[in-house]
């Protein structure tokens, strides 16, 4: 399509797949399928070519996309995918606004940033990218955190691992609250992977996926085993999560909030907010 209709731009137009969803980190499934997925790519161009060509190339993808089988995308899909510009990529995802052109971040930059948004910023693959702008930005971030940021974040970890499993969870226990004694858990199993990833020098994915690439990279060693052993839980969990749910609903819809009841809370976000 671009080499049809925009044969004179086709060298400034970078394509790829990459940034929000389970398939830009490959682990996308028969279940992560049932929302915010179809057929679609990633096409960056710079600040400036936007301006001259970018709004006829949008028009011209959508068009494609829109031919193809199965494309009823979601509103959010359609935001992951299509044309973008360099900055507007990197800052959407990393959730700070940058100069992802000039290929530039200073440690204040660094600092504001979630570990799982750099890992969704450099996931999945460039197909081309003839100018090498947006592939130098995610060069930079894949050389990883400079050395002050990396310490602060490892020493950050290990105060949260020992505070919440080696200190406050024995204390929960013994004071009989098993609530705070789980919120101990969860977060001393975060942190024990945090700090994993950290002395691995790699970025882990959003939440859910990251026990599952934690066990890739130790090849279902000791340490994985460790923390599916502090994991371990009972088979209610799921039960028990599915009854608060519907409590929340009904809690929702008392407070005029939601006009009529489900348990997945998440089919009521964009009805909450203002």
């Amino acid at each position: 399509m671009i080499r049809d209709l925009f044969p004179q731009w086709e060298d400034r137009i970078a394509i790829g797949l990459a940034g929000e969803g389970s398939d830009c980190f490959g682990y996308d499934d028969g279940i992560s399928r049932d929302h915010d997925f179809g057929t679609g790519v990633c096409l960056w161009i710079t600040e400036g070519d936007m301006e001259i060509f970018g709004r006829p190339l949008s028009i011209a993808y959508n068009e494609l996309v829109e031919r193809q089988p199965g494309s009823n995308l979601s509103d959010r899909m359609r935001e992951r995918r299509g044309v973008m510009t360099i900055n507007g990529f990197y800052s959407n995802v990393l959730g700070v606004r940058l100069d992802a052109e000039g290929c530039h971040m200073s440690e204040s930059d660094w600092l504001k940033i979630d570990h799982s948004c750099l890992a969704t910023a450099v996931n999945g693959t460039v197909f081309r990218d003839d100018l090498g702008g947006f592939t130098a930005f995610r060069e930079l971030l894949l050389s990883y955190y400079p050395d002050a940021v990396w310490r602060r974040r490892i020493a950050e970890e290990c105060h949260k691992f020992s505070a919440t499993l080696q200190v406050n969870y024995a204390r929960s226990m013994a004071r009989g609250d098993e609530v705070a004694a789980e919120i101990c858990r969860a977060r001393g199993i975060e942190a024990a992977m945090e700090l994993f990833f950290l002395l691995k020098r790699e970025y882990p994915p959003y939440y859910k996926w990251t026990y599952h690439r934690l066990a890739q990279l130790d090849g279902e060693g000791e340490f994985s085993k460790l923390i599916r052993k502090l994991a371990a839980r009972n088979d209610k969990v799921v039960a028990y999560a599915e009854e608060l749910g519907s409590r929340l609903a009904y809690m929702l819809r008392d407070a005029g909030l939601v006009k009529d009841w489900n348990p997945y809370l998440e089919a009521y976000v964009n009805l909450i907010l203002p």
